[in-house]
């Protein structure tokens, strides 16, 4: 029967069944209105889901004036007994009649209660939605849809069963993926999309193994169709049979972190749109069609290319703890929302008929609800992020899911949410500035400060994405992603239609004496030291290549692809001392005479500088300090003692030698080896402990080149803008062959992600300034002869070495063509053989490269914002067709499984891109990222997911507005 809206509230008990999360906002609206309330809990409703942690903040001060437990003998007769007793005692207790309380209503206050809550109001003779026939079961998702497949209306397709057996033939006739859920889930309680027969078939045992959320266990799964469309929430309010529209919501959805369905929000939709006049009269006919007549409903609806389709309906208010309540106000003009509209409904006949059918529209507000996303994970230190967001002046509350000490990971579905906020303002303008600033500080992770781990500081020069980054234990093997020639994981791609890539007026090189008589010894030839041995090779001049002793057999194959196999005069293997090395190159070289020793990597800088002198040939010399040039602590106490600004260190074999530093030196600080291959250890440490036990791992583990570690360097951390310069020298005179900076971002919770290498032009301020140091720091060194690669940032007091290395610019070279393109025909390549072999081409090399540079280019590197196995590389198809496209090199293919990238180790790859026209360039640039941010470079193997909806979450630690 109808609630009489002349009855006394005082005097009106009303029941909730299982009041949690909105329910509990639901209660709190009847006891404004002077009703009492008791609480029932139904059977096997678990004692964690009746903790706070499951009332909302604004409720936490809500009163029963008694609460009744469904004991698991009890019928339902044995329930009202038990609830009138209790009313009873608390009438006597108060020194009223017996029978001074009438129950006036029974609500459902959460899913797991909506089944006792129609039962038990059919049994009181209170407004009731009935638990006869059908209508006894239409929590269960099955009958739901079957309810409404019989009203003529669009319904999931699906199957039902208690042993697998009896869905098997559906699973194996619907196409993947499917949902599978047990009937009388609450909400998303056990909801998980399935993309195999396999991961199905496990999902659906375990449902009928686990507790559900709200206690008791699972009796049959169901087994639907996954509908593909947007998502749309209908909430209601219900009395006998009139149903009135309090908001329509469409969740904002896309894909990101490697998952193709991740929740950015919920925003309401205006009730005159075209989709809104569709999803209001199907959701209208649900209701009817499963004899839902009174009370609150929130139906989950989405518009297939055939209509509206129902995913289900929650015969309860929307949940997610009714942090929305605020919002919906706001939106219907500060009047009512679900809550009152629910309470009006069971309570009050004049206010639920005064109600409008459907929301204002225009809606009365601007807002919506945000659901926050992790782009990375760490253990929470502080949350700056979010006062930021309580200062916004669109900000209502928020909610976290997280708190310091919390792990964050990254954002994948609504578990792994950091939380959720609700924005509102009249100015839409305003609103849209507060929610992209939101959005900005996920990007540069911005919401969290983490706990200090170490980084690795590997630079896209060394040795290719992974070879020049320490892998951790006991012993350094090459990373998955070392880039060589025989790695069947590795992919290389090569434009293939860009003629003007082979003759951009490259220089002609000859000799004026018969190189093939002559030889050149290479030591330890790789990565771009192949280039170098395939462009002397290509002056007619025999190589021999010398291998250090220790130099891994791993590393002699890291061959670049434009060189595809190396063929040398001969080989020799490093002797135990000079004279015996000497003696075994005379020996290889035979009648051919010795003209030049180059080094063809880091590892052979030092025996280059001694064989080469030893021979009596162009040479740099290994006397004095110059003879340890190679070492990082060398180069910074030469550089310092010719006045040039250096980085404050100190280097030891013992924790001792360093420990003073490592105690007085701001942090974070950098640790590496003073002969380390490019960035082979390099790592920066933010505190004392991390330094030390990185210190002690240093000596511990293999160099990547071979041999181990004999002094460890610590290092101020410079802040500025880190560049590259290149040059090749000829007897003191230097030449800069290409200047280069990085484009390095925090990303993945990373705080130095690299994004590129991107030329500089030789007039710029910055430049000049560069070269100048760059040179000086070259006659600091004694670096008379041959190439140079040299890491310099630019900080707040000027120019600062990082570290010089002795070589060419490393990465396989794949910036070759690129770096032809800039100077019109040449690179440090060809500059670094005309230094050692052709004095007259080396003196028509112009001093820098031109300004402005002959063409536009970049190194783009690949980022991953997702992880997971690959199964397919789109992304690499779009790459080689764009327009600018040069050059692809990557480690990750079909089979094998991309990270989230959070440095040099886990990006994906490097992509050359090269035209004359900038804008080309900056379009095919805005693609990639964009490819990059979306999830487009790869199709990954889709894992069981858990679908949880927003609207049944329960966010704890409610922040609100003070306003």
């Amino acid at each position: 029967m109808d609630a009489a809206t002349t009855m006394n509230p005082s005097r009106s008990l009303i029941l909730m069944v299982d009041p949690y999360s909105t329910g509990c906002m639901v209660a709190q609206e009847i006891s404004k209105r002077g009703y009492p309330i008791m609480a029932v809990w139904t059977k096997g409703f678990s004692p964690e889901m009746k903790s706070e942690a499951h009332i909302p903040l604004s409720c936490r001060d809500l009163t029963y004036i008694s609460q009744v437990d469904d004991l698991d003998h009890w019928n339902v007769d044995d329930l009202v007994r038990a609830v009138q007793q209790s009313a009873t005692e608390h009438a006597r207790s108060r020194g009223y009649a017996e029978d001074y309380y009438t129950i006036g209503g029974c609500i459902a206050g959460g899913e797991a209660g909506v089944d006792m809550a129609d039962l038990l109001s059919e049994r009181l003779g209170v407004m009731s939605n009935g638990a006869k026939g059908d209508f006894a079961n239409r929590r269960d998702k099955k009958i739901q849809q079957e309810l409404i497949r019989k009203a003529g209306m669009r319904s999931v397709r699906q199957a039902c069963g208690k042993t697998f057996e009896e869905v098997e033939d559906f699973l194996k006739s619907e196409s993947f993926p499917v949902v599978l859920k047990p009937t009388d889930s609450a909400g998303s309680d056990g909801v998980k999309l399935c993309h195999t027969m396999e991961e199905a078939k496990d999902h659906f045992h375990h449902l009928l193994k686990v507790e559900a959320v709200n206690g008791g266990y699972n009796e049959q799964v169901l087994c639907q169709e996954f509908l593909r469309g947007k998502e749309y929430v209908v909430d209601h309010a219900s009395r006998n049979g009139v149903h009135k529209t309090m908001m329509v919501w469409v969740y904002d959805k896309r894909p990101r972190n490697g998952s193709q369905f991740v929740y950015f929000g919920m925003l309401p939709i205006d009730p005159q749109s075209e989709e809104a006049k569709m999803l209001i009269p199907y959701t209208r006919g649900v209701l009817d069609a499963l004899g839902m007549a009174h009370g609150p409903s929130h139906g989950e609806v989405i518009i297939t290319r055939d209509g509206p389709c129902l995913v289900e309906m929650n015969c309860r208010a929307h949940g997610g703890d009714g942090n929305w309540a605020p919002l919906g106000r706001a939106l219907t003009g500060g009047k009512y929302c679900q809550i009152e509209g629910t309470a009006a409904a069971y309570l009050d006949e004049e206010e639920f008929d005064k109600i409008p059918d459907v929301p204002p529209s225009p809606l009365k507000a601007s807002g919506l609800e945000v659901n926050l996303v992790s782009y990375s994970k760490g253990t929470i230190k502080s949350t700056p992020g979010f006062e930021i967001i309580k200062k916004l002046p669109s900000f209502v509350h928020l909610s976290p899911a997280v708190s310091i000490g919390s792990d964050v990971k990254f954002t994948v579905d609504l578990i792994t949410s950091p939380g959720c906020c609700v924005l509102m303002n009249n100015d839409s303008d305003v609103l849209d500035k507060d929610l992209q600033f939101i959005r900005y500080l996920e990007e540069i992770n911005g919401l969290f400060v983490y706990e200090t781990k170490g980084e690795s500081l590997a630079r896209p020069t060394a040795a290719t994405f992974g070879l020049g980054s320490l892998p951790t234990g006991k012993k350094a093997a090459a990373h998955r992603r070392a880039m060589s020639i025989d790695r069947p994981g590795l992919l290389r791609i090569m434009s293939q239609d860009r003629p003007e890539l082979r003759g951009r007026g490259l220089m002609k090189r000859f000799t004026t004496v018969d190189a093939s008589k002559e030889v050149v010894i290479v030591v330890d030839p790789y990565s771009t030291g192949c280039l170098i041995v395939q462009e002397i090779q290509s002056r007619g001049y025999k190589v021999i290549a010398l291998w250090t002793k220790g130099f891994s057999e791993e590393m002699k194959k890291h061959v670049p692809l434009s060189c595809k196999t190396m063929s040398y005069h001969q080989q020799v293997t490093e002797g135990g001392d000079i004279g015996e090395t000497t003696r075994l190159l005379y020996k290889a070289a035979g009648a051919l005479r010795i003209v030049s020793c180059i080094c063809g990597g880091e590892a052979g800088v030092d025996a280059a500088d001694v064989i080469s002198e030893r021979l009596m040939v162009r040479t740099n010399g290994a006397q004095g300090a110059f003879a340890y040039r190679r070492d990082k602590k060398v180069q910074q106490e030469l550089i310092k003692a010719a006045g040039m600004r250096s980085i404050r260190q100190a280097a030891g074999k013992e924790l001792s030698e360093v420990e003073s530093f490592l105690r007085s030196e701001r942090y974070p600080v950098v640790l590496k080896p003073t002969d380390s291959a490019g960035t082979d250890g390099v790592k920066l440490c933010h505190d004392y402990d991390e330094a030390k036990e990185h210190f002690e791992l240093l000596f511990e583990v293999e160099a990547v080149n071979g041999g181990f570690n004999t002094e460890v360097l610590c290092q101020e951390f410079l802040r500025g803008k880190e560049y590259v310069i290149d040059t090749i020298s000829r007897d003191g005179e230097h030449k800069t062959m290409a200047v280069w900076v990085y484009d390095k971002r925090p990303a993945n919770g990373a705080a130095f992600v690299y994004f590129g290498m991107i030329p500089l032009d030789t007039g710029s301020l910055e430049a000049k300034l560069l070269i100048n140091y760059t040179n000086n720091v070259l006659d600091a060194l004694g670096m008379k002869n041959g190439a140079g690669h040299a890491e310099v940032i630019l900080t707040p007091t000027g120019p600062c070495l990082v570290e010089m290395n002795c070589r060419a610019q490393g990465g396989d070279g794949n910036w070759r063509p690129l770096a032809r393109a800039l100077t019109g025909g040449y690179s440090q390549v060809e500059g670094c053989v005309d230094a050692y072999l052709d004095k007259k081409a080396f003196h028509c090399l112009p001093k820098i490269p031109p300004s402005p540079p002959k063409a536009f280019g970049q190194e783009v590197i690949l980022v991953s914002y997702a992880e997971g196995d690959v199964i397919g590389t789109p992304g690499y198809d779009d790459i080689k067709e764009l327009e600018s496209f040069v050059y692809l090199e990557t480690g990750v293919a079909i089979g094998g499984r991309v990270e989230h990238t959070v440095d040099l180790l886990t990006s994906v790859g490097s992509v050359i891109l090269l035209h004359d026209d900038e804008e080309v360039l900056k379009r095919d640039i805005a693609t990639i990222r964009e490819m990059e941010k979306n999830n487009k470079l790869f199709e990954l193997k889709q894992s069981s997911r858990l679908m949880h909806a927003v609207s049944t979450m329960n966010l704890n630690n409610l922040s609100l507005a003070e306003s």
